[in-house]
């Protein structure tokens, strides 16, 4: 990738890189670029930008931003996240597009996964 990205999210992180290892690790991401306080990934255009928080985090998290993405298989998906040190909630829901479901990575960062219909 040339230059800053156009599209992305910063998610801040009290570990950066367990959370950089998360996201690498199950949805292929590669590091772009890694200083002690920014991690740097990119996939397809879209860049996550993991940072050291610039305040005290929360015991309990909160979020205002929820990323998706596409993943091969949901049920492989859900089992590598929790291997990763993330959540896999219940449920999932259709539309005759894709299939969802929401994890959570290793920080509390709720996500949303979609498996597309063939």
């Amino acid at each position: 990738m040339t230059g800053p990205a156009k599209h992305g999210a910063i998610v801040y992180s009290s570990d950066i890189k367990a959370l950089a290892r998360f996201y690498t690790e199950l949805f292929a991401m590669q590091i772009a670029r890694e200083t002690p306080e920014l991690i740097s990934l990119v996939k397809d255009g879209f860049n996550i930008v993991i940072h050291t928080s610039p305040f005290d985090m929360p015991a309990a998290q909160f979020s205002a931003v929820k990323l998706f993405m596409t993943v091969d298989s949901l049920a492989a998906a859900r089992l590598k996240a929790q291997q990763l040190g993330g959540k896999a909630f219940d449920g999932e829901w259709s539309n005759p597009i894709f299939t969802v479901c929401n994890i959570a990575d290793s920080d509390g960062n709720v996500i949303q996964l979609r498996e597309f219909s063939v």
